[in-house]
């Protein structure tokens, strides 16, 4: 193209860019269509819709439609200030809104709905009313950013494309867990959540009302459970809490049910149940006394199962519920019960003999049995997390798999229906950096393994918000963007999913949040080092990557705080010694988060093979194969993806060196964090050998960190001053196997963490 001229060739390259650019794209640049989730079909014509003073809504005179239409024209005429007439008809108009019921798309089912948006009017169609009230939400996402406003805007065209759209969900089941009871929601918080579940076409709220740190529903045979169990004292004689009284949670359920959210109260048991056990302690295995809990964590004191007055107690709460609650779904929670107390009380030894149980893992499914068995007489069916499987899942339960999507594949094998909210993908109380947007959208919440004639029992997921670290005002900024991942995950089929396409719509998507007063945190961790060690070099490779768009970053080696005035990262860059790197990331000139930072090891084990007894978990890899020998350590975030979890099994490893040579120093460096259950090895000995099978002791060292250390820390475990020739080296870290007595999970598998086996 020499020869060309310069005006021609901006002309071939004006063609050329036509052509080879997805028309879908072209379309959501000229249009601004940037609805979340991604309807299934939708095709952008020629021409608008503009909204005038004139508009009309037109709908059949049913109260469901006229509930849905009222959302709209309220949501319309706040923004607008036009003063928008509601007309009942029995057909549509061929000018203004049109709201009808279809019968002719059933294939559509309950949710979807088919919008057409011409030069003269909208034709919103559905076969029920809860389709038209998705295909709203989509009507508003269209219209500029401003009709969110709670106040009239001036000057600006309220006007849509002219798009034909046919939507319907992918799965049934797309809810968010609201976690009120360690931090405390106020109602109205609890109503701006439901319009963002409608907003974002979820469909389920999981209201999480009672926790060992606090009762959060009125229960008015039982009035302690609010009086004392609603409020927790700390040391300091300070009392933090609250409840929602009868009257608050029949205006949230109907708030809800008039926006088409289905609202599914979570009333723990036989665990997680100390704030009740603080109000009637006459309810344990013990008799208390019992405070409020105001510390994290899984605690010994359950609900007597050998009482009958406990079930006598919680099928009086549950007829209360039920009265509040309509929809059909009670979730009883389930998980993470210590039988501690069971095995020591009389009454609940003397239930598993009369009902002729094997052990206590049988006495929590009889419990949860004769409490479901309850609510099915009374037209509800309950959902448990996946505990409910140990000791035989009750007859027609659900289950929500948590930990990782195991549960869900053994409820589906069962012919149980089952939601997936896996920790590694689902957990929004986890940071930034351990599950970010793009990792949410990569959610499905079929496991890949399950087989297709048992696909049909995962409904769906939910993403779960657990408050432990979380007050109110810290929400937003976990739930968005990434519940925006989880809406389309779970609505718009797979095939569908195009991750810098979702992301376009998403930063499009950011002015409707801010005018919604939503305070979203990042899309990811803002800089992330990500090193790789090459065998071949002896040296460490070190890439950066931002989470977001326009952020420049700065580094340093040898543990400097990075600045302006530091390198600024282009390409990967290779390291050769030992150090620390660190990394932080600039945005519009100026700091943009926290400096991050990696240790990086050059030592004479790095890159060499590593062999396991004992398989690491698949949660926690550490780095795969060879990553106890990858020279990069981890933080003291556990969960930094550099750490490789070994649980109730021991640490076994033996590192091939490829050659002989001399071994001046052998070490390991562990993570402690009780609170997940993950302790230091109760002893590491450390063994050299020439040939693999013959094994000399060169150390043994006691582990001295008390497993009661409530914070997070790390130990190198170490032999040093050796003189010794050898090939392989042996280290062997002994689990404590199971958490101890005084602990919250007793009896629980415990986990010993290790990132680096280092050899010098």
């Amino acid at each position: 193209m020499k020869n060309i001229s310069p005006h021609l060739k901006s002309i071939l390259l004006f063609v050329f860019i036509l052509f080879i650019t997805p028309q879908s794209l072209l379309m959501q640049n000229k249009t601004g269509v940037n609805v979340i989730p991604k309807p299934t079909n939708i095709t952008v014509k020629d021409g608008f819709y503009s909204l005038s003073e004139s508009v009309k809504i037109y709908c059949e005179n049913d109260p469901d439609i006229n509930k849905t239409a009222l959302l709209l024209r309220d949501k319309l005429k706040t923004s607008t200030g036009y003063d928008i007439e509601i007309i009942s008809s029995a057909e549509p108009k061929d000018n203004g809104i049109n709201l009808f019921l279809d019968e002719s798309l059933n294939d559509l089912g309950k949710e979807g709905y088919r919008l057409k948006s011409t030069q003269s009017k909208i034709d919103l169609t559905a076969f029920t009313s809860t389709g038209l009230s998705r295909g709203i939400q989509t009507i508003r996402q269209l219209f500029p950013a401003e009709i969110e406003s709670d106040e009239a805007v001036d000057n600006i065209k309220w006007e849509i494309p002219a798009v034909e759209i046919i939507d319907k969900p992918q799965f049934e089941w797309r809810g968010m867990l609201l976690d009120c009871c360690r931090h405390f929601m106020e109602p109205d918080f609890v109503k701006r959540y439901i319009d963002l579940l409608a907003y974002h076409k979820m469909n389920t709220l999981h209201w999480h009302l009672t926790e060992d740190q606090g009762w959060r529903i009125e229960i008015k045979k039982y009035p302690k459970l609010t009086e004392i169990g609603a409020f927790r004292t700390y040391e300091n004689d300070s009392v933090y809490g609250g409840f929602y009284t009868q009257e608050q949670i029949r205006d949230i359920v109907k708030y809800a049910e008039e926006r088409h959210i289905r609202i599914v109260p979570e009333i723990e048991l036989p665990g997680h149940a100390v704030a009740a056990l603080a109000a009637y302690p006459e309810l344990s295995c013990t008799g208390g006394p019992f405070e409020v809990a105001t510390t994290w964590g899984v605690f010994k004191d359950v609900y007597c199962a050998g009482k009958d007055s406990t079930f006598e107690f919680l099928q009086n709460v549950f007829d209360e519920v039920i009265e509040l609650f309509p929809g059909p779904f009670i979730h009883i929670g389930g998980d993470e019960v210590p039988k501690d107390r069971w095995k020591e009380c009389p009454d609940c030894q003397a239930r598993i003999k009369n009902e002729g149980l094997k052990d206590e893992n049988e006495l929590q499914t009889y419990f949860i049995q004769r409490i479901q068995k309850y609510l099915e007489d009374h037209g509800r069916r309950i959902i448990g997390w996946d505990e409910i499987l140990e000791g035989g899942i009750p007859k027609g339960a659900m289950v929500q798999s948590w930990r990782g999507v195991e549960g869900a594949i053994e409820a589906a094998h069962k012919k149980h229906y089952a939601i997936v909210s896996p920790t590694s993908h689902a957990y929004f109380n986890y940071d930034i950096g351990t599950i970010d947007l793009r990792k949410v959208y990569s959610f499905n919440p079929v496991p890949e393994i399950l087989e297709d004639k048992f696909k049909m029992f995962i409904l769906g997921g939910e993403c779960n918000m657990w408050t432990e670290h979380a007050p109110q005002p810290t929400i937003d900024s976990k739930m968005f963007p990434r519940i925006l991942a989880m809406s389309e995950a779970l609505w718009t089929s797979e095939p569908d999913s195009d991750y810098n396409e979702f992301l376009n719509r998403v930063r499009n998507h950011y002015d409707k949040l801010k005018i919604q007063g939503v305070d979203f945190g990042p899309e990811a961790k803002p800089v992330s080092i990500i090193p790789a060690f090459d065998s071949n070099k002896n040296s460490f490779f070190v890439k950066l990557e931002a989470g977001e768009e326009d952020i420049d970053i700065y580094y340093a080696t040898g543990g400097h705080e990075p600045d302006e005035n530091s390198n600024k990262y282009s390409e990967p860059f290779e390291v050769d010694n030992t150090t620390v790197v660190k990394a932080k990331g600039y945005k519009l000139g100026a700091p943009y988060g926290d400096s991050v930072e990696r240790e990086l090891l050059l030592h004479k084990g790095a890159g060499k093979k590593v062999t396991l007894a004992n398989q690491f978990s698949s949660h926690y890899n550490g780095g795969g194969e060879n990553g106890l020998c990858n020279g990069i350590l981890g933080g003291i975030n556990f969960r930094d993806g550099w750490w490789q979890g070994f649980q109730f099994y021991d640490l076994d490893a033996v590192i091939d060196l490829e050659k002989h040579g001399q071994v001046k120093r052998i070490a390991v460096t562990c993570n402690q964090n009780m609170h997940s259950w993950i302790f230091m090895p109760q002893w590491v000995e450390f063994f050299i050998s020439a040939d693999g099978e013959n094994w000399e002791s060169v150390g043994k060292v006691i582990n001295d960190i008390s497993p009661r250390e409530t914070e997070a820390v790390i130990k190198e475990f170490s032999v040093e001053n050796l003189n010794a020739e050898a090939r392989y080296i042996k280290v062997f870290a002994k689990n404590i196997e199971t958490c101890p007595d005084w602990h919250p999970g007793a009896g629980g598998k415990a986990w010993i963490f290790a990132d680096e086996i280092i050899i010098e």
